[in-house]
């Protein structure tokens, strides 16, 4: 069953850069690809997803423009920036970091 009380504070932000990092999506693409690429475990609700991205917008690490969906639909196409990328290569490093400790202490290491 797909579930977004597992995630982790911060992760979203995360989950989100790096979708945007194969290109720009609107919000609702944004949620399916993470649902997609995490196996059908995570479902992004819109009322964690919008705060996310205008988080994500203040500090400056996304940016959106309007434009219209394949569906004719005046939606608002978010891509990813370059100090983005740059919180992107750091946040993932950072994440590896605390679930390798993680896991070293749930295995006995």
């Amino acid at each position: 069953m797909p579930r977004e009380a597992g995630i982790l504070p911060g992760t979203l932000g995360l989950l989100i850069l790096r979708v945007l990092q194969q290109g720009p999506l609107h919000g609702y693409a944004i949620a399916q690809r993470i649902h997609v690429l995490s196996c059908d475990e995570l479902a992004i609700e819109e009322g964690s997803l919008y705060p996310a991205l205008q988080r994500l917008l203040l500090k400056g690490w996304v940016k959106a423009d309007w434009t219209i969906s394949d569906t004719n639909r005046k939606v608002r196409e978010y891509r990813l920036t370059p100090s983005g990328r740059k919180e992107l290569e750091s946040g993932c490093a950072e994440y590896r970091r605390l679930t390798r400790a993680i896991g070293d202490v749930l295995e006995g290491i």
